[in-house]
């Protein structure tokens, strides 16, 4: 301000003085007020220039102007600045966060106080079926068309979560999502949503297991207690008292199976994976399986074509006992489920690629195309009669697959009705040598000569 007043004194006295040395007093007086106006019609252009460049809103073209003019045009682009790094600051706060939301694996919704769709994140459009383009704006509930959640909506008490069936859910395919609605600013909603289909199918699973292993178990039981009473009350006969006994020993011998196959899938479940350091001779593995199922075979009393072809001269690398548990399980479930006289082919073969093919192919009654996904889950069966009279648990598939897995590599399994089924192990080539090759040596050769080797 003193500068400003210096500089208008400053003009009235430089006019005074021009005015004086050109025209005496009367010049001076003449110079006083013309160097007042020029002083103001000065500080006019500077203030309309100062007033376009704010209107204009370009800080780059702030007007070089000094005095107090040229302070306010500084303090005016330096508080902007300021004020301009504070606010991208902040966007970019809020783009991260929105980043992370998008990224979240729950699907999240803004609603409006009206139940409008404000922003959805990609999770949440995936979820519900919605095009975050074309769905904005549009009403929660008419998208949603649940009556669970719009009854969840309406009744305006979010304390608990609601299950629905996700848009596009079928009976064979389900998908589950848990909802979740939060209030939030003026009347506003967050809605969560999460894909809870693998829980609940675990949960079901659980259930199943509990109670199907209830049931295995509480069959044997019930005939051993049967038999027992029976033994304790009433004075049988020498060869009456043996058949019991037998099959006593039939049920306790079932029982034993079960439990042991449900430690060797928790066994399975809980330890770490195998590592490819401890190496067996294929036709080891395959002649135990031979072994066992010719044994099988004759206490089923079944006349099978049991065909076994030579295993190739191979080792693989894993658990030993793991591998032929699978291999062995694969054997006995096909001569437990082919008919007398049938034919079961067992062929342990290495694929161009260099894996490991172990395949079972019998002339059973097959399975049926929708049964097929299904196999692997325990206790599941096809025909629960045929299996109980098969002496089977219903886990066997399932230790398979779990073998399988833990080794690297995949199971399939093809079957049509009335013509048979064939299973088959595949090994990754990481798991495969050939027999009296070290690994190291394995390693260094191309996968075209190991498989021809």
């Amino acid at each position: 301000m003193t500068l400003r007043i210096a500089s208008f004194l400053a003009c009235l006295v430089g006019g005074a003085v021009l005015g004086a040395l050109l025209a005496g007093s009367a010049g001076a007086a003449i110079g006083v007020a013309t160097g007042a106006l020029l002083w103001f019609v000065t500080d006019a252009v500077n203030a309309a220039r100062v007033l376009r460049w704010l209107r204009a809103g370009e800080l780059r073209d702030a007007p070089r102007l000094g005095g107090l003019w040229g302070e306010v045009v500084d303090r005016v682009r330096r508080a902007v600045l300021v004020r301009e790094r504070r606010l991208q600051d902040a966007e970019g706060r809020l783009e991260d966060f929105l980043e992370a939301i998008r990224a979240s694996p729950n699907g999240v919704v803004l609603l409006d106080p009206q139940g409008r769709i404000e922003w959805v994140n990609d999770t949440a459009a995936a979820h519900f079926g919605l095009d975050p383009a074309r769905d904005l704006q549009q009403h929660v509930v008419h998208l949603l068309r649940d009556p669970e959640f719009a009854a969840f909506y309406g009744g305006r008490s979010y304390a608990q979560d609601v299950v629905i069936p996700a848009p596009g859910s079928t009976s064979s395919r389900p998908r589950k999502l848990s909802l979740r609605l939060h209030p939030y600013g003026e009347g506003r909603l967050l809605l969560l949503s999460r894909d809870v289909t693998a829980v609940e199918q675990a949960e079901i699973m659980r259930r199943d297991f509990v109670a199907n292993v209830s049931h295995e178990i509480r069959t044997p039981l019930t005939v051993l207690s049967g038999f027992v009473e029976t033994l304790q009350t009433l004075d049988l006969a020498r060869d009456e008292r043996t058949r019991y006994l037998q099959m006593m020993g039939q049920q306790t011998q079932r029982m034993q199976t079960l439990v042991n196959d449900l430690l060797t899938l928790s066994r399975l479940e809980g330890s770490p994976l195998p590592g490819a350091g401890e190496w067996t001779a294929l036709g080891s593995l395959v002649a135990q399986c031979e072994q066992e199922a010719r044994a099988l075979a004759a206490s089923l009393g079944k006349s099978l074509d049991l065909r076994f072809a030579p295993a190739a001269l191979l080792a693989v690398g894993g658990m030993a006992g793991e591998l032929q548990s699978a291999f062995s399980n694969l054997v006995s479930n096909a001569v437990r489920y082919t008919p007398a006289g049938g034919r079961v082919d067992v062929a342990a073969e290495q694929t161009a690629e260099g894996r490991l093919e172990f395949s079972v192919r019998d002339t059973g009654p097959g399975i049926a195309a929708e049964h097929l996904p299904r196999l692997t889950e325990r206790f599941y069966r096809v025909d629960r009669s045929r299996s109980r009279e098969t002496g089977g648990t219903g886990l066997g598939l399932a230790i398979v697959k779990h073998v399988v897995q833990r080794h690297g590599g995949e199971l399939k399994i093809a079957s049509t009705p009335g013509t048979g089924s064939t299973f088959t192990i595949v090994l990754p080539a990481a798991r495969v040598r050939p027999l009296g090759v070290t690994p190291d040596e394995s390693a260094a050769r191309p996968a075209t000569e190991s498989a021809a080797g």
